[in-house]
């Protein structure tokens, strides 16, 4: 009988950590944050203390890509673990999600997790798969939202959006723990934040007011050789409501009417009275002062920002509006970087950290001024990459950098095989657990390490739509991107060089010096569309 006992518990010696006492799973997401704008990645800008302590306590990996840049899209390629064309939502313009389809929350619960969702969903559908969820509707407002909750109700809740979703994901916690829950659990706290148009918790309205944000080198790029980019409106300087996105606004009488404006109004409007006061006490000088400096009915859509001339009147408004724009989203991102502390904190105090895998990432990244934009939606780096750290559990031992490519289709295969659940065969992503594991790596793992993916593939189906940005496919490896625009006015390859180009402002498809790599890169796109069932080719 000894004996036996013994074995059993070398056995289990055996069995790592987090297999043991399955771990429980905070997966935080935010809305366009962009990797530029988090201090463990770009000393530039922010600082992210929050953010940066749990790449510091664990991993940050620095080749994390989504399938297709845009936030109803990319929810569901993490959902499902698979690519949009195969979980049915490629666009947020007529996406519905099937929520009767398979996902991973629903099999975490078929696993014996307790599942929760708070904040934004943007799915359309209602959630399925959650055994609690509280959702903003559509994009959700930053000032006293609205929140739908599982039981069809609705309330306002008051306050600043980002305190509020991190003080429901606490609240529920603290019921699981009253009620004595000890099921394993995976909790998915969903941010409206950094999601246009940047507005601020209102005590951070000054921050940042002494700083000025250096440009991109290639924020005044002409676009030449790349026609997709060039037909795009996602300028800062053409395209950036004066209203909406900068917040100049006096009153009805002294502000010029922009497209925008209404939707402006109805944002600030959820303030109270004294709330609004506040607001209005920092944006109304500003805008006093811009509207004196460049009057009322100045030309809202300056010609291109390209063509601007250095120290010329369109070159100065369109540096103003970098750097409102910068401040206004700075403020956004430090409010955020607070809540994920409190959290954070939270679960230590709890007991809870230790044994949590602790994910943040953002539905995809943005443009910082980047090619002189705003927004994302393109195969370019900034809005294909998104930032991704993680806080390990017990038994994960792996620390620093992950270099190898991951994709937001593996989310959903790593926490299932975290759970110790099966992996079905159709789900796309590859488990992340093998990079993870560290020294506990097996034979079997450090295989997968050793042949692990060369390419990622990228497909944006949203056009026509807001921005104007062309359909397109592609694939990038460790040192080129060859991307393919369709559709409608447009029928053109690009191919970049991120090694010598790495901002990608040259074109190099059809150079003869280039051919040979071209070739290869076709063949590689073609093997990625038939391994995903992209009918696309």
């Amino acid at each position: 009988m000894k004996r036996e006992t013994s074995l059993t518990l070398m056995a289990v010696a055996q069995i790592p950590l987090w297999a043991q006492v399955r771990p429980n799973i905070v997966y935080i997401m935010t809305d366009d944050h962009t990797a530029q704008m988090m201090s463990c990645y770009d000393t530039r800008f922010v600082e992210t203390p929050n953010l940066d302590r749990i790449a510091r306590d664990g991993v940050r990996f620095t080749h994390s890509y989504v399938a297709n840049s845009l936030s109803g899209p990319s929810r569901a390629c993490m959902l499902t673990g698979k690519h949009s064309h195969k979980n049915g939502f490629t666009n947020n313009e007529h996406g519905i999600f099937d929520g009767s389809q398979q996902t991973m929350p629903k099999l975490l619960q078929a696993a014996g997790y307790e599942t929760a969702l708070i904040g934004k969903w943007h799915l359309v559908s209602t959630p399925t798969g959650f055994s609690h969820w509280e959702i903003l509707p559509a994009q959700g407002d930053y000032y006293n939202p609205l929140f739908i909750h599982q039981d069809g109700s609705r309330q306002v809740d008051s306050g600043y959006v980002t305190r509020i979703i991190t003080d429901k994901a606490i609240q529920w916690i603290e019921r699981r723990e009253k009620d004595g829950e000890r099921k394993p659990f995976a909790l998915f706290v969903h941010h409206k934040a950094c999601h246009r148009a940047w507005l601020p918790a209102l005590e951070d309205l000054r921050l940042y007011e002494d700083k000025t944000f250096p440009l991109p080198p290639e924020f005044h790029d002409d676009y030449s050789s790349r026609e997709a980019a060039g037909k795009t409106e996602m300028e800062i300087g053409r395209h950036m409501d004066i209203v909406y996105d900068t917040k100049m606004f006096v009153s009805r009488e002294e502000t010029p009417r922009t497209r925008l404006t209404p939707d402006y109004l109805r944002m600030i409007g959820r303030l109270s009275k004294e709330e609004r006061q506040q607001y209005d006490d920092f944006y109304v000088p500003l805008s006093r002062t811009f509207y004196k400096q460049w009057g009322t009915d100045y030309n809202f859509l300056p010609r291109q920002q390209q063509s601007c001339v250095e120290g010329s009147r369109d070159a100065e408004l369109l540096e103003w509006k970098y750097q409102r724009y910068m401040r206004d989203y700075a403020k956004v991102v430090h409010e955020l970087d607070v809540q994920v502390g409190r959290l954070l904190d939270y679960l230590e105090d709890k007991g809870l950290l230790e044994n949590t895998l602790v994910v943040y990432t953002s539905d995809q990244g943005f443009y910082m001024g980047e090619h002189g934009w705003f927004d994302k939606r393109f195969m370019y780096e900034e809005s294909l990459s998104t930032p991704l750290v993680m806080r390990l559990p017990k038994g994960l031992e792996r620390r620093g950098t992950v270099d190898e490519m991951v994709q937001n289709i593996d989310y959903a295969p790593t926490f299932l095989d975290l759970a110790g659940a099966p992996i079905p065969d159709d789900i796309q992503g590859v488990s992340l657990l093998p990079l993870l594991k560290g020294k506990a790596a097996s034979k079997e793992d450090k295989q997968a390490v050793r042949h692990w993916r060369d390419a990622v593939y990228y497909h944006y189906y949203e056009y026509p739509a807001e921005h104007d940005v062309r359909r397109h496919y592609g694939i990038r490896t460790d040192r080129y991107k060859l991307i393919h625009f369709y559709g409608h006015d447009v029928n053109a390859w690009e191919l970049f060089d991120l090694k010598h180009d790495p901002y990608e402002l040259h074109n190099l498809y059809g150079q003869p010096a280039m051919l040979q790599v071209q070739r290869q890169l076709h063949r590689r796109l073609e093997e990625l569309q038939i391994q995903y069932d992209d009918p696309q080719r």
